[in-house]
């Protein structure tokens, strides 16, 4: 019978597999972690391939090991410290692949991940506390735990989307979700309309300047600029100190929202679209709102509300994905079960990150409302790992 069993095989995964072992090695026979890439880190691999992002946005404190100095350290004996960028020490890409390589390795870790996944939840009848878990090769398994850290949830779609009515080209349309700048061929020449906001408009953007097409980018509001994707004083009891006091969970809620505020961009990310915008390769519409598309002439006319007309070659819509409870088919299953509270599709979960009334944990950006804003970064996860894995060895 596995102790745990851990849905998912990216970094927060990891941080909370490293840190149960570092206290109960002898915990590994009993940890069973499933993900339907059957390695660890691999979904994270290819996002940051896809939209070739150089180094991370987490300073080099955040990782998936139990000592917070690990990566640095690293990077000191592996002589990559020019690898860590800035006042920060933003790791490279590689250099952060690399390192959680090591961390598998030093924690044994490599063979502990299969490639299945978990199809259903199925509470006990007399005790919710007690699980049936069906895996994607239906075996059923009964773990004293379970956590989902599987990552974020469908693509959000503009509602104008819903209506184009004109038949276009697989291509022409595409969620950042779906995209892989090493697969976008043909771009030379060609004009882009990016719609988008946040670090993946930025990237995607760069990613087809690269490859010599023509760039608009499309922005409901200002594009903005800051190091982190909320204010530095969320990595620490500067902010957090009065959150975790504060008894109301829709005013803990607005919070978060208000702090994470719909996306920015690093300021070396800001400096090199500005470049480019003085080049006259990059175009910038800040305040505008798509209202429809058409596909005509092998071509795209955008109209946006405030009477401006583009037209493009190919749309790319760095939009984000959906995140709530109705959107996580295994939440919705256990909402049928347990119901439970939920401020605005965010479940209200307990202070060690449980479905309340359940041994079912949730990490990443669902346990916001215990952890704050940065829940679904690294910083997010290096805590939910902390709650989880104190909770589990007290059991």
């Amino acid at each position: 019978m596995a102790e745990l069993l851990i849905a998912g095989a990216g970094p927060q995964a990891l941080a909370l597999s490293c840190q149960l072992l570092q206290k109960r090695p002898q915990w590994r026979r009993h940890l069973r972690v499933v993900d339907p890439t059957g390695a660890w880190m691999v979904r994270w691999q290819r996002q940051m391939q896809a939209f070739e992002i150089p180094w991370l946005r987490s300073p080099s404190p955040h990782h998936p090991h139990p000592n917070p100095h690990a990566l640095r350290r690293y990077a000191q004996d592996q002589q990559r410290m020019r690898e860590l960028e800035g006042p920060y020490g933003l790791p490279h890409t590689g250099l952060f692949a690399d390192f959680c390589r090591g961390v598998v390795r030093e924690f044994q870790l490599a063979e502990r991940v299969q490639a299945l996944s978990v199809a259903q939840i199925q509470l006990g009848p007399a005790c919710p506390a007690s699980l049936q878990v069906t895996l994607s090769d239906g075996a059923l398994i009964q773990p004293r735990r379970l956590v989902l850290a599987t990552g974020m949830g469908e693509p959000v779609l503009p509602s104008w989307v819903t209506r184009i009515a004109s038949p276009y080209p697989a291509e022409a349309l595409q969620h950042s979700q779906t995209l892989d700048l090493a697969t976008c061929h043909g771009l030379l020449g060609q004009h882009i309309l990016i719609v988008g906001a946040g670090l993946t408009s930025a990237h995607l953007a760069l990613g087809a300047l690269r490859r010599g097409a023509q760039v608009t980018m499309l922005c409901r509001r200002t594009l903005r600029s800051r190091p982190f994707d909320a204010d530095p004083g969320w990595l620490g009891p500067k902010y957090l100190k009065a959150f975790h006091a504060e008894a109301c969970w829709r005013r803990r809620h607005r919070q978060v929202v208000a702090a994470r505020d719909g996306g920015s961009i690093t300021p070396l990310l800001a400096a090199q679209l500005d470049q480019m915008r003085r080049r006259d390769r990059l175009q910038l519409h800040e305040h505008g709102q798509v209202q429809s598309a058409c596909w005509q002439a092998g071509g795209w006319q955008v109209d946006c509300l405030d009477g401006c007309r583009h037209r493009a070659d190919r749309l790319w819509l760095a939009t984000g994905q959906r995140q709530g409870v109705s959107q996580h088919p295994l939440l919705r299953q256990l909402l049928d079960q347990k119901p439970i509270e939920l401020i605005n599709d965010f479940p209200v979960l307990t202070s060690d990150l449980r479905w309340p009334g359940t041994n079912v944990h949730l990490m990443g950006g669902l346990s916001a409302l215990q952890l704050g804003p940065a829940a679904r970064n690294l910083f997010g996860g290096l805590e939910a790992a902390k709650r989880i894995a104190r909770a589990a060895m007290k059991a």
